[in-house]
């Protein structure tokens, strides 16, 4: 149900813009929001005033207030519903993951000002089958580590990681503290932190397990990341099954030409 306090919040707290700092209008406007939600003055659910008042508030046009509220639609933290009982509506925004750098989950998180969490739902040494042993180029059977953990955001459920990781490399792994992040215990406990990854992205559907330890429905839509990651002396020293909520994840990746 869309709350009324939206509306309220943002008469009272929009500011107007301003003049001659370089910064364009719409860009502040999106500033403001960002910050607003931030703040938790601003929440999912809140209704957004009429346009034309909201653009008062502001001290700006209504077109240059629409250029803001279709980039904030763009980037998932407003949904703009037509019809009479619609309007702009704060959204549960989408957690940005940058596949371009090999952060990890934790490192992505506190980019987006959120705080991440995990929960250790296994932590045991057991043989690589094939495919794993493959991943990380070592014989079937070889002793590794299986770490799985789901992975949270401000306490809600984002995503389940199965992490594998060669045994030798990594000795006694499985009994430190697997609550943060990975990637920043194998660099200071190892000295051995991925640096470089290639990864395939795959749709997949929520099984019963999935679901449960998601928060979800079985057969909702959800996304794959099959991830090998490697040393910087080249050594594989991760292969994971990574799987997302699209609903509250979204992935990008930057490119260029190369010529």
């Amino acid at each position: 149900m869309a709350s009324p306090r939206g509306s309220a919040v943002a008469h009272a707290l929009a500011p107007g813009v301003e003049r001659g700092t370089g910064e364009p209008a719409h860009a502040q406007i999106e500033r403001w929001f960002l910050a607003a939600i931030g703040r938790g003055e601003l929440a999912p659910g809140d209704r957004l005033p009429r346009e034309q008042d909201l653009a008062a508030s502001f001290g700006v046009s209504r077109m240059t207030l629409r250029q803001a509220l279709s980039a904030l639609a763009a980037h998932g933290v407003v949904q703009r519903v037509p019809g009479r009982s619609g309007g702009t509506f704060i959204v549960e925004p989408k957690i940005e993951c940058d596949l371009t750098g090999l952060a990890g989950f934790t490192e992505q998180l506190r980019r987006a000002h959120v705080r991440a969490g995990a929960r250790l739902l296994q932590a045991t040494t057991l043989p690589a089958s094939r495919v794993v042993a493959e991943a990380l180029a070592m014989p079937v059977g070889s002793a590794v580590h299986l770490v799985v953990r789901v992975r949270t955001a401000n306490r809600e459920p984002l995503a389940l990681e199965r992490s594998f990781l060669p045994a030798d490399a990594f000795p006694g792994l499985t009994s430190l503290g697997l609550s943060g992040s990975l990637y920043s215990l194998l660099r200071r406990r190892y000295r051995l932190e991925p640096r470089t990854a290639t990864e395939v992205l795959d749709p997949v559907t929520a099984d019963d397990e999935t679901a449960g330890l998601l928060g979800i429905q079985p057969g909702v839509p959800l996304l794959r990341i099959t991830r090998t990651a490697y040393a910087a002396s080249g050594r594989a020293v991760e292969y994971a099954r990574d799987t997302f909520r699209p609903d509250r994840i979204r992935v990008s990746v930057r490119s260029g030409v190369t010529v």
